[in-house]
């Protein structure tokens, strides 16, 4: 499978519904979230925005099934449901949410639980740190990564975060 680009995280922007109490206020906005997707085998962590829509390099052409057993081959990876917010000395890191999912390419089958991802990126939304069922090596390619990123947004992140990927 090609590589994909390391790009970054959302960038945070203005509110489009400033001042405006009309249609659509109080929508919910992604725009702060990011998708970081884990290769637990390889060790490797990336962003691919196509997993906002289950469009991701590792799912495309999979069929998908809640039931774990279905996928006894299945490769592991986690979607971490990364949010970032703007605080006054600038962005970091709010909210981290992780989700399983394993898949098998050559039988095009994978495993994961459609209401689980959802759930988790509302709660990352909310500012939720649900990490801990996370093994310890992905753990640790996460919060390499997350640090890495910027280091900056890292240390301006919560304790939380931080003693959650220890």
């Amino acid at each position: 499978m090609e590589k994909k680009k390391n790009i970054g995280f959302h960038i945070i922007k203005n509110d489009p519904l400033d001042g405006h109490r009309g249609f659509g206020k109080g929508a919910v906005s992604l725009d702060n979230v990011s998708p970081v997707i884990i290769d637990v085998e390889a060790g490797e962590a990336f962003v691919d925005l196509g997993a906002m829509h289950a469009r991701s390099e590792v799912e495309k052409r999979i069929k998908f099934t809640p039931h774990k057993e279905e996928v006894p081959d299945g490769k592991p990876y986690w979607i971490v449901w990364v949010t970032v917010q703007q605080g006054e000395e600038g962005p970091y890191y709010y909210g981290a949410t992780a989700c399983e999912m394993t898949v098998n390419q050559e039988t095009r089958r994978g495993y994961k639980s459609l209401p689980e991802h959802v759930n988790r990126l509302d709660k990352s939304l909310k500012g939720h740190f649900i990490l801990d069922h996370m093994d310890a090596k992905s753990k640790k390619v996460l919060k390499d990564f997350l640090e890495s990123h910027d280091k900056g947004m890292w240390e301006r992140s919560s304790e939380q975060l931080k003693n959650g990927l220890q």
